[in-house]
């Protein structure tokens, strides 16, 4: 049950509220003046307080900064008989919640206080959150390896966590760039503030400029309301931009003025914002060629390329393969209910051999794929059905063009992942709007 305190001189007024508090299902506690209230909140920490503004002792706006000044988080409805407008202004620039007129709407204040509460919660599963992925995303229990490539990468993770320097990530599809992102957030001084992704081939262009920077009512058909960007949203934090060389000319544009000026505008508007957020981007390309290509602007590229933390594929760390097979069982044992953690000495080498295109996120699959198709607790040869291109051509098919090849692959691809096609384009290791024009242009479609 929720705990409201009620703080007024006024015994007939305190009672009254407390009554009709009581009646809405909430817990009540009461003071006859603000020291006695400060009391009772360091003392009970209720989860909202309604106070008097003109009291003996201690004023409901002395009251407020003296809360705010041990809880800043805490939720204050300051109530008076005086309607001032420098008192209201002075109120809400202090952190009050809501300043409500005597005599009292009891609707309003219905209205106000479980609005207070919502906003209570909401910041306490969010600070929950950040708290639980900080713990989570720490290097130590999510990046698996000791191999000297990784070590490396390390190193650079925890150089510039201390710091909002720009970073680009580099490396093949599956090779943990996001993961690495989150590790680099969560691990040094941006870990309270908010970890903002996006996947700049998971949005269309027309849409991906509203997406970053937000828009203004009215500023395009459908815009009926003010939107938040992901840089607003991101805040003092991090902003991810995963898949940054399939980012249009016109947007690497506006990008390119965000770093400069570390400032923008919601489309439409008018008004300056400033950014604040580091920014971390990642690609599976080969970005200096796009640049000496002319496809990435080579200005942009030089803003973004402060610090740049190459991801070694997993063929170039194989030691680290049984540790990662360790690390994926146990979590798949815990996703899937099972019980699965031994592995025999042939499937291990079997795993060790294999050339994983995929990276670590096949071998993910892999293993899920696996531990599904097991009844017992060991991994067997017979669990492990590794990805090979060529397996379904025959000796008759060997003629076939390289664009037949690639057809029945992408096929191939499509329905194991069941036409997931971001997932898919990971493991072709192509960008979406790559997928989507060979989709089109092998006329591919979905089998019922």
């Amino acid at each position: 049950m929720e705990k409201i305190l009620v703080i007024d001189d006024d015994e007939s007024i305190r009672q009254t509220l407390t009554n009709y508090l009581k009646w809405l299902g909430y817990s009540v506690l009461s003071a006859e003046d603000g020291k006695i209230g400060f009391n009772i909140i360091r003392n009970q920490q209720p989860d909202l307080i309604i106070s008097d503004i003109k009291m003996p002792n201690l004023t409901g706006l002395e009251l407020l900064k003296k809360v705010k000044d041990v809880d800043p988080s805490a939720k204050i409805i300051l109530i008076t008989a005086h309607d001032d407008v420098q008192t209201t202004i002075d109120a809400m620039q202090q952190g009050a919640y809501d300043y409500l007129e005597k005599p009292l709407d009891i609707e309003r204040l219905k209205v106000t206080i479980t609005r207070a509460l919502e906003s209570k919660n909401l910041s306490e599963r969010i600070d929950s959150f950040i708290e639980d992925q900080a713990e989570e995303f720490q290097p130590e229990k999510r990046i698996i390896g000791k191999s000297r490539p990784m070590r490396e990468v390390y190193k650079i993770i925890g150089q510039v966590s201390a710091n909002r320097v720009t970073v680009l990530l580099q490396g093949e599809s599956g090779t943990g760039k996001e993961l690495v992102a989150k590790s680099i957030h969560y691990s040094g001084i941006t870990k309270t503030e908010q970890f903002v992704a996006v996947n700049c081939t998971a949005i269309t262009e027309s849409l991906l400029e509203s997406e970053l920077f937000g828009h203004e009512k009215g500023a395009f058909t459908g815009a009926d309301r003010i939107k938040k960007g992901k840089f607003e949203l991101a805040g003092n934090g991090t902003i991810f931009l995963d898949e940054i060389s399939e980012m249009s000319q016109h947007l690497q544009v506006k990008l390119l003025r965000v770093l400069q000026e570390k400032e923008f505008e919601r489309v439409g508007g008018e008004s300056v914002i400033p950014m604040k957020a580091r920014i971390i981007t990642a690609t599976n390309r080969n970005i200096e060629q796009l640049v000496k290509e002319k496809k990435f602007r080579e200005d942009l590229f030089y803003r973004l390329n402060v610090v740049k933390i190459e991801l070694p594929p997993l063929r170039r760390r194989k030691d680290d393969i049984p540790h990662l097979v360790n690390f994926l069982l146990q979590k798949i044992n815990r996703e899937l209910h099972k019980n699965v953690l031994k592995v025999s000495e042939e499937v291990m080498n079997q795993l060790i051999e294999h050339d994983w295109t995929g990276n670590v996120r096949e071998l993910e699959n892999t293993l899920m794929q696996a531990v599904v198709l097991t009844n017992g607790d060991v991994l067997l040869k017979e669990h492990i059905l590794l990805k090979n291109q060529f397996s379904d051509l025959s000796p008759n098919t060997i003629t076939l063009s390289l664009a037949e090849v690639e057809r029945k692959h992408i096929t191939s691809v499509l329905e194991h992942t069941k036409w997931n096609k971001p997932k898919a384009a990971e493991i072709l290791g192509i960008s979406l709007p790559t997928l989507y024009s060979k989709i089109e242009n092998y006329k591919l479609a979905k089998l019922e």
